[in-house]
């Protein structure tokens, strides 16, 4: 079917959806670790398809998913009904700022997010005082705060970001109490410049872990780490 992407595990209708599947999503998505999680969030889930990368691996986990965008909610809505995982994931058409006034009790082991953002979206690279386009720094705040009240003690909040929004959220991260634990640089290809961040923050002081990530190893050929972390979902790997 036109617009359907195919998993594994599951399939993802595009239909509808303004925020297609991208790489940055199934990066993050096939990325992020918890140990042993009992509630998730996804925050800005679009199609819903890292929900669905999660559901498939944290096999008792139940995961909220919000989205502000009434037509990709409701499309996240039928490919979690759709899935074999329809019991575990819910799908809130809200801002998250709303979800969490409306839940302020619920707490999250692994809180998860792939924003909207465009790359040139920072006016001031270095003051980072503006974020222009679809959202501004306000929506990192709110963001932060939101995650830094209904995060666990335990729990875990990862992003990905281009460089300097990164560098923002983790101003913002420490003032909210919350510490860097790792930080993942995506490149293109090996020897290009990052242009994504994954980063993870929680309530624990440690030694950031930094890595990194080579998408391609050549034009239209996938790196063997890209296709290792990819493998469990991509019906190509």
């Amino acid at each position: 079917m036109k617009g359907v992407f195919r998993f594994k595990q599951f399939s993802v209708d595009q239909t509808g959806c303004a925020m297609k599947i991208n790489t940055d999503g199934a990066l993050l998505g096939a990325s992020a670790e918890a140990n042993d999680p009992e509630n998730i969030l996804d925050i800005g889930t679009g199609t819903g398809v890292i929900a669905l990368m999660l559901a498939q691996r944290f096999t008792s986990a139940i995961i909220d998913a919000v989205e502000i965008d009434e037509a990709a909610a409701q499309t996240a809505g039928r490919n979690f009904e759709n899935s074999p995982f329809a019991k575990r994931l819910n799908i809130s058409p809200l801002p998250v700022q709303e979800f969490f006034n409306k839940y302020p009790a619920r707490k999250y082991d692994l809180i998860i997010s792939n924003p909207p953002f465009h790359l040139n979206s920072l006016e001031s690279p270095k003051a980072g005082k503006s974020l222009a386009k679809h959202i501004g720094v306000d929506f990192f705040e709110d963001l932060i705060a939101g995650v830094a009240k209904h995060l666990t003690n335990d729990g875990a909040c990862w992003l990905i970001l281009p460089l300097q929004a990164a560098e923002l959220v983790n101003d913002i991260a420490g003032r909210n109490g919350l510490y860097l634990k790792k930080k993942i640089a995506i490149y293109s290809y090996e020897g290009s410049e990052p242009h994504r961040e994954i980063v993870v923050f929680g309530f624990t002081e440690v030694s950031v872990e930094i890595s990194k990530l080579v998408i391609y190893k050549a034009v239209n050929n996938y790196s063997e780490e890209y296709k290792q972390l990819l493998q469990p979902y991509f019906i190509a790997f």
